[in-house]
């Protein structure tokens, strides 16, 4: 059995739920999500907790029950409080912007913009912080949605290792290498 599958799910007060042929559907103050469970899985919902029960004992059923109260986890925070991921935009002239909510548009070093559609689950804002970086904001209740976007985001300019120009999360670590005037410094 996993352990982690066994433990209920605490709702809070505002949160309700509903389990009806096979789709659970979560309803809070930050909207509705629905997700479908595998038929290897039964849910019960209370009052303030719902509990996801394996309907076997193979490894299978094992790692969906995890899996699926990690999805059902995601679910009730995400209409509570909703999930966000900020991206930097490092470089010289590299900029974005927000066109009427509906496209994020970039200059990221390319001969062209770059123009993304952004999906009508998430939001993205633009900043511009303090040390002339460009921040963007996605948020949303759905945390698949909000994480496959930022990585369309990061997906078109990745940062480099030498001057670490591109786009890259708020607080990832890039790895510098040093370049060609550094490795040939050290061989006089």
């Amino acid at each position: 059995m996993s352990r982690l599958g066994k433990k209920p799910v605490y709702m809070p007060e505002k949160v309700k739920a509903e389990f009806k042929k096979g789709i659970l559907e979560v309803t809070g103050p930050g909207g509705k999500l629905s997700q479908v469970i595998d038929k290897k899985m039964n849910v019960k919902v209370d009052k303030s907790t719902i509990l996801v029960e394996a309907l076997g004992d193979s490894r299978r059923h094992n790692m969906l029950h995890g899996l699926t109260r990690g999805l059902v986890v995601n679910m009730v925070e995400g209409v509570t409080k909703g999930f966000k991921k900020e991206l930097e935009i490092i470089g010289l002239g590299y900029k974005a912007n927000v066109e009427s909510g509906k496209n994020l548009i970039m200059a990221v070093g390319f001969s062209h913009l770059v123009t993304i559609p952004i999906p009508c689950t998430v939001k993205a804002s633009v900043l511009l912080t303090p040390d002339k970086n460009t921040l963007i904001t996605v948020t949303g209740i759905d945390k698949y949605e909000v994480g496959a976007f930022a990585a369309r985001i990061r997906a078109v300019k990745p940062a480099e290792p030498y001057k670490g120009f591109g786009i890259k999360y708020s607080g990832e670590n890039i790895i510098r290498k040093a370049g060609k005037a550094a490795a040939g410094a050290g061989k006089k």
